[in-house]
């Protein structure tokens, strides 16, 4: 019982919170996107480039050290794994899928090997019609074919509050499911899996993780992209 509703409470903050990262000014907590996009050329080198494009969930909203996000926690894997590749956080706070369509063409002025898309929830929680969203998400997947073929999408699902009624919810569900299978993406679900709604694991904001809840959201990266990396 007491799950459930931490669950629900979680859920009722996402739509306060989520997109909270698009007025901060605080760089701590809030990497402006000229930050986010100066990253990918500053880390060029002979490795492989795995891009993580997401918002505050990918950027690491609120943490001290964003290299505790989750995609620096991938790294700290394919290091000891002795892989050649190289994980770019190219996460805005408050990002939508028309903001991540519009900076696009900037960030695939380079080569990616693998592309992490991770945008979607704060269009939901704004009310953005669902065909907008989707549109938008398979625009940005059709870029990136466009411009590098080669590269490899692993899509990231996103779950909306049930306040936002179930069939909206169930719509929204399903835009990641459809997109997943219609263009043979390599697919998580729901990127906070076992995270959202534990409190322990989730900032006061009671949305956005702590450093131990994003080893977990790395964890669930992690199963759908190692067996995409070559030694």
């Amino acid at each position: 019982m007491l799950s459930k509703i931490l669950k629900f409470c979680y859920f009722i903050l996402v739509s306060l919170v989520l997109g909270c990262g698009e007025n901060q000014n605080n760089s701590k907590d809030t990497p402006s996107t000229s930050e986010a996009e100066k990253a990918p050329e500053a880390k060029k080198s002979s490795a492989k480039t795995i891009l993580c494009f997401g918002d505050s969930i990918t950027a690491g909203y609120g943490l001290e050290d964003n290299n505790d996000a989750y995609p620096a926690v991938l790294q700290t894997k394919i290091d000891s794994l002795s892989l050649d590749y190289t994980v770019i956080n190219s996460g805005v706070s408050g990002e939508t899928t028309a903001g991540g369509k519009s900076r696009l063409s900037w960030i695939l002025n380079q080569p990616i090997d693998i592309f992490l898309l991770e945008l979607g929830g704060n269009d939901g929680l704004r009310g953005i019609p669902l065909t907008e969203t989707s549109s938008n998400l398979q625009a940005i997947i059709d870029m990136i074919r466009e411009k590098s073929p080669d590269t490899k999408i692993i899509l990231a699902g996103m779950e909306l509050p049930p306040n936002m009624g179930q069939d909206y919810t169930d719509e929204f569900r399903n835009i990641f499911y459809d997109l997943a299978k219609e263009n043979d993406l390599a697919f998580i679900p729901f990127i906070l899996k076992d995270v959202g709604g534990i409190a322990a694991l989730n900032q006061n904001d009671g949305i956005h993780p702590t450093v131990e809840g994003h080893k977990i959201v790395g964890e669930t990266v992690w199963e759908i992209l190692k067996p995409m990396l070559e030694p």
